[in-house]
């Protein structure tokens, strides 16, 4: 694993599988500290399942991802402190 000048995201071969779907498959990306960058795709693509993964609401099935050089599954209070997340629906 090279992470690049310190990459604000970087996933390899990230996978998340829920029983028999495979909603993530072998996902590779870096995005560089201040690139502005767009998940796009259909319904059903796993957008959200990669930003829960990102955010560590989901661990992944396979694969490794850091989020400001934090370990996504061993940094988790890490990766939670350097981000911020606005959720669609409101929450009580």
């Amino acid at each position: 694993m090279t992470l690049l000048s310190m990459d604000a995201i970087y996933t390899e071969n990230l996978t998340k599988i829920f029983d028999t779907l495979t909603a993530v498959d072998q996902v590779s990306l870096s995005i560089a500290k201040g690139e502005l960058f767009g998940l796009l795709g259909p319904n059903g693509a796993g957008k959200t399942t990669i930003i829960k993964m990102l955010s560590t609401l989901l661990s992944p099935t396979a694969g490794t991802a850091y989020v400001w050089g934090h370990d996504i599954l061993h940094e988790r209070d890490a990766v939670r402190r350097s981000i911020g997340m606005v959720f669609q629906d409101p929450a009580v």
